[in-house]
């Protein structure tokens, strides 16, 4: 069960875990801090080391409340949608044969059966963008693993809420948030790299920052433009 602990005027929940390392997280839309701890860790450690991070939190959550939002998906025609950094516009064709998703000029066109609801509208066109990662993916994999000397493990693509993707070093596995089709390919390949270099430093520390910079010297100019375009509209609950 999440204690509660006051940083001045900001709230964090502590959850106390079977874990080695304290871990800080700041989650969107509105900042909302959450502090893994190891069992053992007294609460007034854990609220010095937070407290020592009080900058980071609000930088962080300056920028969660600065971020673009999109509006709700209502999924209907001449919506605006993004397929790598590009706007298209929503045409749902009612057609008794299989789904599918193709780009015309500058629309996107679903093709669905007649009665489809919405929401199922919505989970073809995120398979759409799932498969389009695991198509972009596989090369880019390819590019870099001589270039950084690391050998990937198994790809996931799934729907992320906080972050755009993530690597275990242990099994090796990457895994990429769907929503990164939507951003121009240049934001890709750097998640790509970014989860790659932890295969090399599991953590962001100078060491990470140092790699990132030998292998993608314009990588904090990709994080800048990832973090700035808009980010998909969620119902958050706690």
């Amino acid at each position: 069960m999440a204690e509660n602990i006051q940083l001045g005027d900001i709230s964090a929940d502590v959850l106390k875990k079977d874990i080695r390392n304290i871990h800080l997280s700041v989650y969107p839309p509105y900042g909302k801090v959450r502090i893994s701890a190891p069992l053992r860790m007294k609460l007034d450690t854990i609220r010095v080391f937070a407290i020592s991070k009080l900058g980071w939190i609000k930088q962080q959550q300056k920028k969660l409340r600065e971020q673009e939002r999109e509006t709700p998906r209502e999924y209907l025609d001449r919506e605006s949608h993004y397929v790598w950094g590009r706007r298209y516009l929503l045409k749902v064709v009612l057609k008794d044969s299989a789904p599918e998703v193709t780009l015309k000029h500058r629309q996107i066109v679903v093709q669905v059966r007649p009665g489809t609801s919405k929401e199922k509208v919505q989970d073809i066109i995120e398979e759409w963008y799932r498969w389009q990662i695991r198509k972009a993916v596989p090369p880019l994999i390819s590019k870099w693993e001589p270039l950084m000397g690391v050998k990937a493990g198994r790809l996931f693509v799934q729907r992320m809420k906080t972050k755009w993707g993530s690597c275990n070093p242990l099994s090796e596995s990457i895994r990429l948030n769907t929503d990164l089709a939507k951003k121009p390919p240049e934001c890709l390949e750097y998640i790509v790299v970014h989860e790659m270099a932890h295969l090399l430093e599991p953590t962001h520390n100078n060491r990470f920052v140092s790699l990132m910079d030998r292998f993608m010297p314009r990588w904090q100019f990709y994080r800048t433009e990832l973090n700035r375009l808009p980010v998909r509209h969620e119902e958050w609950g706690y």
